[in-house]
């Protein structure tokens, strides 16, 4: 199967943009890609322990209005959080998770004081004055302050930037929330809308999610900014950053006629500069929109804010980034639709968000930046195949090495989707993540991995069951050794394929292998689908002339290493000996059938039967056609033993051993 490369779908994109300059200091999966990664872990480290908890699970989110005072010169938070919630069962408590170091002045029910208690495991619960009925809304305020943990990156983070600048900034996943603000971290409820309200001294803006819709003057004299969000949120995607950014925005067009307000926080230091960097996600913004559907926060915003720690976060409707690099825009933006408006809903399917935003980077690359998109799946690729154990499915969710690992959550996993695009078919690739993009099922909700199959089934038509069995549940990749002859019996090319596995928990890969075959008249990529080791699959070359070269998959479709592809040549007595494509039984008891191929017609055919010591036991002439010819012979006088079917005609001799065992 040819692919042009998202053929119809950049004929779709009319608003692609050429990206000017490259970074020069830009390698991919070595430098800066390399580094987000890294990051990532580091950051993910620094939390490990951090488990949930189970705290809320007799309740519902619907609203969270999050009050915080915030001064980035001081390690210092207060805030208060007010919470409206549905019971699920009846409620005598109810509980959040938040950081016992916090000092909590009250908590307010109906303006009334409750009695609460800060356990060890980081929970606060909350003793209810009367029961509160299944399916009832209601809601509690907690008032509380204190000094944020410490947690290295950490989910909550300040200091002083360029010993000049006062910082602060959030960073919650996976486990963090509780280290700011009273919540309920898991991955089975999405917060339905938020409030936040940020005061700082005056010299400072602050960042969050959604929409800026006040920022004043208080009577203190100190700033209120006030945004607002309305879809659905994933607790540790609430965020907040606070220093001295200079803002610009633009409302950029859309494919479909609509547009989408862009928001940008750059460091003061930085801004003269930093614009035309920023604006490089225009693009990919439109890209993303036209290829996997509607931007999923259209009605707020995209923003993009600057922050100290050395990666990106996919905060919902801001990105946090530590510089404006091509990749590492395209690849935190892609979070939006996949991580952010549908979010996994296991840390051990942590490749729904992270392999699908490093495969969409791949994507970017491949339309807006062409001529890099080769060096990024090779980085990819070499990345994904380094270990040779280790499946995309995390069989270890208590290990955040193994949940955030660069090589088989985001490489492997961005390759596993390259592949199933390869399989499927451009067409019905995009056609399936746009369907899974807009599922209501998981649309602005948590998905698992049998969500995205089932989408991906019925967009292209074929059942996917053995494909992820191998390639997402599977550990390690498969080594093709290619040979390949151009004499056979029907004279085309036959082509060998042995497979070897790097883990054996997968028998055998099953994925179609593009070869490129160069010919004397032109040249052709056929596409095969072996389904066992050293099986021969015969193709038609005759068109393309004689053949001069063979590369295995030229496009690096296949998650595969270490292949080897060659020519070998074949005696004519071997490809006569072909001829006989099958004999069966075999051991014979009484009746032996013979099916023979010949591109001759109309000969005599001289069958015999010899034994071990040399002598005919059997003879007979048959007149053969061209095609497949199909004899029974009757062999009952044979005795058990090793015997030779041998067939001459004018131009062949072809030989077959078979056994006769009563």
């Amino acid at each position: 199967m040819a692919f042009r490369k998202l053929f119809s779908l950049v004929l779709a994109f009319t608003y692609i943009y050429c990206v000017s300059a490259q970074e020069k200091n830009q390698v991919f999966q070595s430098n800066g890609f390399q580094e987000l990664m890294a990051a990532e872990k580091q950051h993910y480290l620094m939390l490990e322990g951090f488990q949930p908890t189970g705290a809320g699970s007799n309740f519902d989110v619907k609203y969270h209005r999050l009050e915080w005072t915030v001064d980035p010169a001081v390690r210092y938070l207060k805030g208060k959080v007010t919470t409206y919630f549905k019971t699920t069962e009846l409620a005598n408590q109810i509980s959040f998770d938040l950081d016992t170091i916090f000092t909590i002045d009250s908590v307010k029910y109906h303006g009334n004081s409750l009695t609460f208690n800060k356990l060890p495991a980081k929970i606060l619960q909350i003793n209810l004055s009367q029961a509160i009925p299944i399916n009832t809304l209601d809601s509690v305020s907690v008032f509380y302050k204190g000094v944020p943990p410490t947690t290295g990156f950490g989910s909550y983070e300040q200091r002083l930037r360029n010993n000049t600048s006062p910082e602060t900034w959030t960073l919650s996943e996976p486990y963090g929330g509780r280290d700011w603000w009273p919540g309920k971290m898991d991955l089975t409820d999405k917060i339905d809308s938020i409030d936040v309200i940020i005061t700082t001294p005056p010299q400072y803006r602050a960042a969050s999610n959604g929409l800026l819709v006040e920022e004043y003057v208080n009577a203190s004299q100190s700033k209120v900014y006030r945004w607002k969000h309305r879809y659905p949120i994933a607790n540790y995607l609430v965020c907040m950053a606070v220093t001295n950014y200079e803002q610009f925005s633009d409302k950029i067009a859309l494919s479909r006629g609509d547009s989408l307000f862009v928001l940008n926080y750059a460091y003061a230091e930085e801004f003269p500069t930093i614009q035309n960097d920023a604006k490089k996600v225009y693009p990919i913004i439109r890209l993303y929109d036209s290829l996997i559907g509607d931007y999923p926060f259209k009605k707020e915003k995209y923003g993009q804010c600057r922050f100290g720690w050395g990666g990106g976060q996919e905060h919902q409707t801001f990105t946090f980034l530590v510089n404006y690099s091509t990749g590492l825009m395209a690849h935190e933006l892609a979070h939006q639709w996949f991580g952010d408006k549908i979010t996994c809903g296991s840390w051990s399917e942590i490749w729904l968000n992270e392999g699908f935003a490093t495969f969409m980077d791949g994507v970017h690359y491949e339309v807006l930046e062409p001529n890099l998109a080769r060096n990024f799946w090779q980085g990819t690729l070499n990345s994904a195949t380094n270990p040779t154990s280790g499946s995309t499915f995390v069989d270890d969710t208590t290990s955040v090495n193994r949940i955030f690992s660069s090589a088989l959550t985001y490489n492997k996993g961005a390759y596993l989707l390259r592949m199933l695009r390869y399989k499927l078919g451009d067409g019905a690739f995009f056609n399936g993540m746009r369907a899974y993009a807009k599922d209501p099922s998981v649309s602005y909700g948590f998905s698992r991995i049998t969500d995205f199959k089932r989408n991906m089934e019925a967009a292209g038509g074929q059942d996917l069951t053995e494909f992820f069995k191998d390639w997402f549940y599977g550990q390690g990749y498969p080594t093709y050794n290619i040979s390949y002859s151009t004499l056979g019996i029907t004279g085309n090319c036959d082509i060998t394929v042995k497979q070897t596995q790097s883990h054996p928990s997968v028998s055998f890969f099953d994925i179609p292998i593009p070869i490129k075959f160069t010919g004397a008249l032109r040249d052709t990529t056929v596409m095969i689908n072996p389904t066992f080791s050293n099986q021969i699959i015969s193709v038609d070359l005759k068109k393309i002339g004689t053949i001069t070269n063979a590369v295995f998959d030229p496009d690096i479709w296949i998650l595969s290493k270490n292949n080897t592809i060659s020519r070998v040549t074949v005696s004519t007595q071997d490809i006569d000996n072909q001829r006989i494509t099958s004999i069966f039984p075999n051991p014979i008891d009484k009746n032996l059938n013979v099916v023979f191929e010949n591109m001759d017609n109309h000969l005599k055919a001289n069958i015999e039967v010899i034994n071990a010591l040399g002598a005919v036991v059997f003879n007979e002439n048959k007149t053969i056609i061209s095609g497949k010819n199909t004899f029974n012979l009757s062999l009952p006088q044979l005795t058990n033993g090793v015997y030779f079917l041998k067939i001459s005609t004018q131009n062949l001799t072809a030989t077959k051993k078979f056994i006769k065992q009563n």
